[in-house]
C-alpha cells in the first residue's frame, strides 16, 4: 500500500466488509479480460459468500479460475473543514492554497481489499447457512420466511464461498479540527 500512513488493521477491514452494502469482485477469464460485478456478500469469520444463478460469466470464470480480488467500500462524505469566510481567507493568503486540494477538494473513505480463493459450496448445509448469513444482513425483518424460501429455491442456485487469504483496508477521516487521523488513528 502506498500510502501506509492510511492503512488500518485486519479489524478495520472486517468491519468495513460487514457493513457495506456490496462487494465487487474482480476476476480474470481465460481470455486474459478482467470482469467484475458488484455482489451481496456476508461473511463469517475468514469466510465470505454470495450466491449467483447457475451459469453465466461469471460462474464460466470462476470454473476456470479461482483467484479473485473483492473490493468493499465503507462510508465515504465530504468533508465541510473551513467555513466559506475561512476559506476566502485561505485564498487570500495564497501561501496556503495546498490547503484546498489536501482538505477541502477530498474526499472521506473507508475501504477493504480481498485477495482469495473461491470455491463452489457443495455441501447443503453450509449452502444454507450461507443463504441464512445472506438473508439476516440484507433482509433481517423477512427472516420469517427464510426456510420456505430456501427450501423452494436451494436446488436452482449456487453458493460460492471465498477464504480470506489476503485483506488491506484503507480510511482517510478527519478529525473535528480538520486534521487527518492517520496511522491508525480512531479518535
Amino acid at each position: 500500500m502506498r500510502r501506509k500512513d492510511r492503512e488500518m488493521d485486519r479489524e478495520f477491514g472486517l468491519r468495513v466488509i460487514d457493513k457495506s452494502r456490496y462487494g465487487v469482485l474482480s476476476m480474470v477469464d481465460e481470455y486474459n479480460e478482467p470482469y467484475g460485478v458488484p455482489l451481496s456478500i456476508a461473511r463469517d469469520g475468514d469466510t465470505l459468500y454470495f450466491h449467483s444463478a447457475m451459469d453465466g460469466r461469471k460462474v464460466r470464470i470462476l470454473e476456470k479460475n479461482s483467484k479473485v480480488s473483492l473490493v468493499f467500500v465503507g462510508e465515504t462524505k465530504i468533508p465541510e473543514n473551513y467555513s466559506n469566510e475561512e476559506l476566502d481567507k485561505i485564498t487570500k493568503a495564497g501561501s496556503k492554497i495546498g490547503i484546498l486540494s489536501s482538505k477541502v477538494f477530498t474526499t472521506e473513505f473507508e475501504s477493504a481489499i480481498v485477495v482469495g480463493k473461491i470455491k463452489l459450496v457443495e455441501d447443503e448445509e453450509e449452502k444454507v447457512k450461507a443463504l441464512r448469513l445472506i438473508c439476516e444482513k440484507y433482509t433481517p425483518a423477512k427472516m420469517d420466511y427464510f426456510p420456505m424460501v430456501v427450501k423452494a429455491g436451494l436446488k436452482g442456485v449456487n453458493v460460492y464461498s471465498i477464504e480470506i487469504e489476503e485483506i488491506k483496508a484503507k480510511r482517510k477521516k478527519y478529525d473535528i479540527y480538520g486534521e487527518e487521523m492517520k496511522w491508525g488513528r480512531m479518535e
